[in-house]
């Protein structure tokens, strides 16, 4: 399927499962607590597709704008209410339902990636084994004394068996702010060691380029040898041949086909002086890397394939998580909880201009991240959905006015001055939350253009 299609269907497949779950645990609380529901709409905008349903005759709306959606209640301030239905109204409502049937949106969010969390860990989580690759000289990982070939057992205490449980973690201890912490590794020859990493400016870990970048560690690659040629590409006219070990470009050490891969793709129409080891001899010569057009940026290319591991060795890289079904629902709740708190920390540390704002997304990046999932696998759809549930939960409870969480700030506020927020003040505050919506949301679509076109 076209990946642009692939990204569409599965951006509106999530947005609409995820909407609906949202929404569904306002309209479940409201009409558990006695509200009347007047209509949930999934989307805004014109009624796509309209129909009514229960006692109280409820609209049940797919709108054009499939970016959201609402529920609408009985509500004196929205329209006049019968005299037999104002006890129904939400207007009316005590303090404590009010804010249970506002709350109840991000809790669903929240109680849904558990179960999505849950699924995936009950039918196994692929990944691979965290191995290190290249260390960049004078970052975190090489003062902590990381080398080349090292698995990450744990960090912290806490068990690391896939590269994306060893970067959370790693995530979380920098952010967490701490002056150090343990990492416990395994080396190539299978001595283990415990590491004492200190990370003294932890936003380095959100910039522009991941958090391994930041920490300095890559993960584990091929190392380079070349595997087969292109017919009449520049490594063929250089005279490489299949089974070259590259040892050196231009005097620096190559040490994986990555690093050889972006050597060449930065010097276009450049030569390069190498080192090869052939049928265990050292060869010396040079290469020209051919300029193409990639993406409308110039890169350099000399037509080589690399030689891959076996299949014996590559199984050896892969490891799947799986639980049983009791045990995954504890694993469920602290995965849940580690997205949310890591959500709230980065969001805090953006406020404060120790993290970049590069880090939001908007919904091109989010098609792209659903489509990109989609063509991976189920398992990795649900991951996705978990980690897009959790930052609606995490989002919508921020105390900003016109989300969920500027109305609790408004209920709290009633709550210890005895009577309600003015309307005036509850106008004002509208006014400054969307302000503060349409910046977020313009910053997040500047990022995703910015990253589509570079």
């Amino acid at each position: 399927m076209n990946e642009m299609v692939l990204s569409v269907l599965a951006f509106f497949v999530a947005i609409g499962v995820l909407v609906t779950v949202h929404e569904f645990g306002h309209f479940w609380v409201a009409r558990r607590l006695g509200v009347k529901v007047l209509r949930f709409s999934i989307g805004f905008g014109k009624p796509l597709w309209m129909k009514t349903f229960g006692q109280d005759r409820t609209e049940l709306v797919v709108a054009a704008i499939p970016l959201g959606g609402y529920v609408k209640m009985l509500d004196e301030r929205e329209g006049d209410v019968a005299e037999d239905e104002r006890h129904r109204a939400f207007n009316r409502q005590s303090l404590g339902t009010r804010s249970a049937v506002v709350v109840a949106g991000p809790l669903f969010n929240f109680g849904f990636a558990i179960l999505v969390y849950w699924m995936m860990f009950v039918a196994g989580v692929p990944g691979l084994r965290p191995i290190v690759g290249d260390v960049a000289p004078a970052s975190y990982a090489a003062e902590a004394g990381f080398v080349r070939g090292d698995e990450i057992l744990s960090v912290q205490g806490l068990p690391t068996p896939t590269w994306e449980a060893a970067v959370m973690a790693l995530l979380d201890a920098g952010l967490a702010g701490q002056q150090a912490f343990e990492v416990s590794v395994r080396g190539s020859a299978g001595q283990e060691r415990v590491l004492q990493v200190r990370i003294d400016t932890p936003d380095e870990l959100l910039e522009k380029g991941g958090v391994l970048k930041g920490f300095g560690l890559d993960t584990w690659q091929p190392p380079p040898v070349i595997d087969r040629l292109v017919e009449g590409g520049a490594g063929e006219r250089a005279g490489l041949q299949a089974g070259d070990l590259i040892l050196t470009a231009d005097g620096e050490p190559v040490r994986s086909w990555g690093q050889w891969v972006d050597y060449v793709r930065e010097r276009p129409e450049q030569v390069i002086q190498l080192r090869l080891l052939r049928d265990g001899m050292e060869v010396e010569t040079q290469l020209t890397p051919r300029r193409v057009l990639e993406d409308g940026a110039s890169i350099g290319r000399i037509g080589a394939y690399v030689r891959l591991p076996s299949d014996e060795q590559r199984a050896t890289m892969r490891v799947v998580v799986r639980y049983g079904l009791l045990e995954a629902v504890p694993e469920a709740l602290k995965k849940t909880y580690e997205i949310s708190t890591l959500t709230y920390r980065t969001l805090w540390k953006m406020v404060l201009g120790e993290a970049s704002v590069e880090n939001l997304s908007g919904p091109i990046s989010i098609a792209r991240y659903a489509g990109q999932s989609a063509a991976i696998g189920w398992v990795a759809f649900l991951g996705f959905l978990g980690v897009v549930s959790v930052s609606l939960g995490v989002l919508n409870l921020l105390p900003v006015p016109v989300l969920d969480g500027g109305h609790l700030m408004f209920y709290l506020i009633e709550w210890v001055k005895g009577g309600p927020v003015s309307e005036i003040a509850q106008l004002m505050g509208q006014k400054i939350g969307i302000a503060l919506l349409l910046g977020l949301m313009m910053l997040a679509f500047y990022n995703d253009l910015s990253r589509l076109f570079n």
